[in-house]
């Protein structure tokens, strides 16, 4: 039997990991784009220390200050088959509960936007890790499920954000059936941003991140903040909230002058991202 766990208990800090100590993801960084690849073969099974890994790379990627976005893609055929059921014993729940937790509230909190690229099935915590990421790129042979309820839980990350994206009647549908959702019907319910072909795929996301990341990375981070900040909030206390960002922090940028200064001189701004 597991014991109850106390979710105000996930404060354990395990010791950080650098990007070259990795063993199942990739970390490289590209001018100022952070690339997190997932790389366990085959299916990308998530265990508590590919999931430590993740969140590492996140929280190296949201301190360098060069960085303005970071991308999150799979070196196999899957995008994330889930998690490494082997390790979701009682005596370990705690542990891989909490190395969840880090590497999902760090998606969620971290500064830069974070764009998934979907080219294979992101099943159970692979779907989610889909559903936390800001914008969602993907082909036709991307598939989307949780299909926890079938061996007796329920996804809590996915019950959560679901109602997000897609509402809650959808959100009741996915989860209590645990059917798989194609990318055409993804695409129609508002879980991914864009379809593209596979032969596409690399030139829609070069696309997407070079017009991203030709745009100032503190703006980028406040415009994030203001967006997911408002969630869960009344229209009325969200506005005051995004306007309380708005004016008594981005107008403190060096770049929110600069933008307006190259408008009113018909050029293109001279970014310093500060």
């Amino acid at each position: 039997m597991i014991e109850p766990v106390n979710t105000q208990d996930f404060t354990s800090q395990p010791e950080r990991r650098e990007p070259e100590q990795f063993e199942h993801v990739k970390f490289r960084i590209d001018a100022s784009v952070a690339r997190i690849t997932l790389n366990r073969p085959e299916h990308n099974l998530l265990n508590e220390a590919m999931l430590r890994e993740i969140a590492a790379g996140i929280a190296h990627a949201g301190e360098r200050a060069g960085v303005k976005l970071i991308v999150l893609d799979s070196a196999c055929k899957v995008f994330c088959g889930g998690i490494d059921i082997g390790e979701y014993t009682s005596q370990r729940v705690f542990q891989m509960l909490d190395a969840f937790h880090a590497a999902f509230a760090g998606m969620l909190e971290v500064g830069k936007p974070v764009i998934c690229v979907v080219n294979g099935p992101a099943i159970g915590g692979g779907a989610e890790l889909a559903a936390f990421g800001d914008l969602v790129i993907a082909t036709p042979k991307a598939r989307f499920a949780q299909p926890e309820i079938s061996i007796g839980i329920f996804p809590p990350l996915a019950s959560t954000i679901l109602p997000f994206l897609v509402g809650p009647k959808i959100a009741l549908e996915l989860v209590l059936t645990g059917e798989p959702v194609t990318a055409e019907r993804a695409l129609e319910l508002g879980m991914i941003n864009r379809l593209v072909p596979e032969a596409q795929l690399e030139q829609a996301v070069n696309a997407l991140v070079g017009r991203i990341s030709g745009h100032s990375g503190p703006v980028l981070t406040m415009a994030k903040k203001a967006i997911l900040g408002g969630m869960g909030l009344s229209l009325r206390e969200g506005l005051k909230q995004s306007m309380n960002i708005f004016l008594n922090e981005l107008y403190r940028l060096e770049d929110s002058q600069e933008g307006l200064r190259a408008l009113v001189e018909k050029r293109k701004p001279n970014w310093k991202n500060r």
